[in-house]
């Protein structure tokens, strides 16, 4: 027959349940889809549309590349600086926008890919596109120049082209298609794509794409390349960090499992009865007590009798006899066991075993048993017991 749950228990499993069912909220509320974060081309993504392989590579074969979590108006100087923004999820604000022509005049370099991107262009720039199946095409160069000599074909997929009045240099179409342009801006330049491909997980290893990717970087030994994670939504901000977010409801469920944990060992490693009360009577209360008891019931011979049994117990313990001995086999016992002779010694122990048919004063009996303790401790009866000795030890002299 299983066991029926009480109250109390019932009462813990409903707030594990509780508690259970808030933590799958929260993990659901701060959960990523993975179907919206696979399109994107992050360096953080190992689907095959994330450049997670691209920014590992560099990073392996000595570039120094790194990861761009921070705002546009951080940006410190242009010179020998590469900004490489992918098909971005938000635009910046105008101090951003600023801050990001300001890199380029500067001396920067940005490669910018996709329709979100053209949009943070320095210059206005129209780019059109149709609504379709997106395909993979291969593209040709249209211009000869240092990136089109290394690559003199790409593929990609995009559905977008470059359709601006802004004086660019053409590099890559088909026909009226151009997908890849480059014009210079201040003292930097500018390298639009019209998709990532080129650099994804998947699309890297199309033939050409990898030294495309490469010869728009440039020089491996000058060249500082900063990778932006900060428009596709990572942020090294306390307000916008996924990281701390996570951390932060990660925190959350231990406190709660910590909580529970507490509550429910609390619960049963408390006492499970009530404890029993403590005595008022303090043990010299209770000798006092009971040593009245004796003296108004007039019982110094049960006294007498007491401490007499247990000095013959021991008396014939020692001597390995039995205690139903008369006095005088005890006598001759002790006599050639330890030499040890008393004339009072026999007289006492008969005045002990008859005490209990007289009526002894107090002061008698007191007596009885201080020769009685004399002779225990003179025979050392009580030394095979250390635990006895400490009991019977007497607590000051008589």
């Amino acid at each position: 027959m299983p066991a029926q749950l009480s109250q109390s228990d019932r009462k813990i499993l409903w707030i594990a349940a509780a508690a259970f069912a808030v933590l799958v909220v929260f993990a659901v509320l701060l959960a990523t889809p993975e179907s919206d974060q696979s399109a994107i081309p992050s360096t953080y993504s190992a689907h095959s549309s994330g450049a997670k392989a691209a920014f590992l590579m560099l990073q392996e074969t000595g570039w120094h590349v790194e990861r761009w979590e921070r705002s546009l108006t951080q940006l410190k100087g242009g010179k020998n600086r590469i900004m490489i923004i992918a098909e971005p999820e938000k635009q910046p604000n105008a101090h951003e926008r600023f801050a990001l022509q300001e890199f380029i005049r500067g001396g920067g370099s940005l490669i910018a890919i996709g329709q979100g991107a053209g949009l943070m262009l320095p210059e206005r720039s129209d780019i059109t596109g149709f609504i379709g199946e997106k395909v993979w095409e291969k593209f040709s160069a249209l211009t000869p120049t240092s990136i089109t000599r290394e690559a003199p074909q790409i593929t990609m997929v995009s559905d977008v082209w470059w359709a601006s009045e802004v004086s660019a240099l053409a590099l890559y179409g088909n026909g009226p298609r151009i997908v890849v342009v480059t014009y210079p801006y201040g003292e930097g330049k500018v390298i639009w794509w019209a998709a990532a491909t080129p650099l994804t997980n998947a699309g890297l290893r199309e033939p050409g794409n990898l030294e495309f990717f490469l010869a728009c970087l440039g020089d491996i030994s000058r060249n500082q390349i900063y990778w932006d994670e900060y428009f596709h939504g990572y942020s090294s901000s306390r307000e916008n960090s996924f990281e701390n977010r996570f951390a932060a409801v990660l925190l959350v469920q231990f406190a709660i499992l910590g909580a529970a944990i507490l509550l429910t060992f609390s619960r049963r490693s408390g006492p499970v009865r009530p404890s029993a009360p403590e005595s008022r009577l303090s043990p010299l209360e209770f000798v006092e007590t009971l040593g009245g008891l004796y003296e108004r019931a007039h019982a110094a011979a049960v006294a007498i009798d007491i401490h007499y049994q247990r000095f013959l117990y021991w008396l014939a313990k020692r001597l390995g006899m039995s205690p139903s001995a008369s006095i005088e086999e005890f006598e001759h016992a002790v006599a050639a066991r330890w030499n040890f002779r008393d004339e009072q010694f026999v007289p006492t122990l008969k005045e002990c075993a008859s005490a209990r048919y007289r009526d002894l004063s107090a002061r008698r009996a007191l007596q009885l048993v201080r020769l009685l303790h004399s002779y225990a401790v003179q025979l050392s009866l009580y030394s095979s017991s250390a635990k006895e000795n400490e009991r019977w030890k007497p607590s000051g002299n008589y």
